[in-house]
């Protein structure tokens, strides 16, 4: 049997998409491997946002909603699995470390090209095999649900470089600052500095993506200057900013 589906209507995908399409809040019935061979997306979930880059992939499990938003040229390709096939054991989106073997496996499996069934079979045996071995990376933007969180998020998200503190947010949200900490981790699992992290880093993505340089991106996203940008970037996605634009 094979291990990912290729009927016309849920077989391996790939999609052209330009700079800020947006493909609209959906589901499917199978599980789906999803990577941006080239360019950037963000993908949307009811529990946060995933800012994928070419080096990364998402797992989505059947059944969760999400949509996506391309950033710069983006070439989205797509994998579908029956429910029973699920080597990730996940049950939630996750961002996944895709190495240059099991990319490569995907792009064969995506192609224009229908490999022959013996080809295909050996093929996912590789994919299935890298799948188990994957590294599962904790890269989620959790989406908090308290209305004075998701003020504080939209202030962030509208300016990633403010620097005002927990409590200074407070005042501008009408709640304290031990309020706002207990909420962003009993929501989000996380405090509210790795948050605001993962928000910057979420941006930067999507600066690079669109051409901006490093310096700039540094500045707009709050760091302090490019070595500070430059280290939790390579902290977070295991590779330079300088590196990630390469790619």
């Amino acid at each position: 049997m094979s291990a990912i589906r290729h009927s016309e209507s849920g077989g391996p995908s790939r999609v052209p998409l330009a700079h800020r399409q947006r493909i609209g809040w959906h589901d499917h019935a199978s599980h789906q491997l999803i990577h941006p061979h080239r360019g950037v997306l963000r993908i949307s979930t009811p529990i946060g946002d995933w800012v994928v880059p070419p080096h990364r992939g998402v797992w989505i499990p059947a059944g969760v909603a999400h949509a996506h938003e391309a950033y710069g040229p983006t070439e989205m390709r797509a994998l579908v699995f029956d429910p029973p096939v699920n080597p990730l054991r996940l049950d939630r989106p996750t961002v996944l470390a895709i190495t240059p073997l099991l990319r490569e496996v995907v792009v064969a499996l995506t192609g224009d090209d229908e490999p022959a069934a013996t080809q295909r079979a050996n093929l996912e045996r590789v994919l299935l095999d890298q799948l188990r071995k994957v590294e599962a990376l904790p890269l989620c933007l959790p989406a908090p649900s308290d209305a004075r969180l998701r003020d504080v998020a939209a202030i962030l998200e509208a300016d990633p470089a403010d620097g005002r503190t927990l409590a200074e947010l407070g005042a501008a949200v009408g709640a304290s600052e031990r309020t706002l900490s207990r909420l962003f981790r009993a929501e989000t699992g996380m405090s509210f500095p790795q948050w605001r992290t993962q928000l910057r880093l979420h941006h930067a993505l999507i600066l690079l993506a669109g051409g901006r340089s490093v310096t700039s991106t540094a500045a707009t996203c709050g760091y302090s200057g490019p070595s500070a940008f430059i280290q939790a970037f390579r902290r977070a996605f295991g590779t330079t900013p300088h590196a990630y634009v390469r790619s």
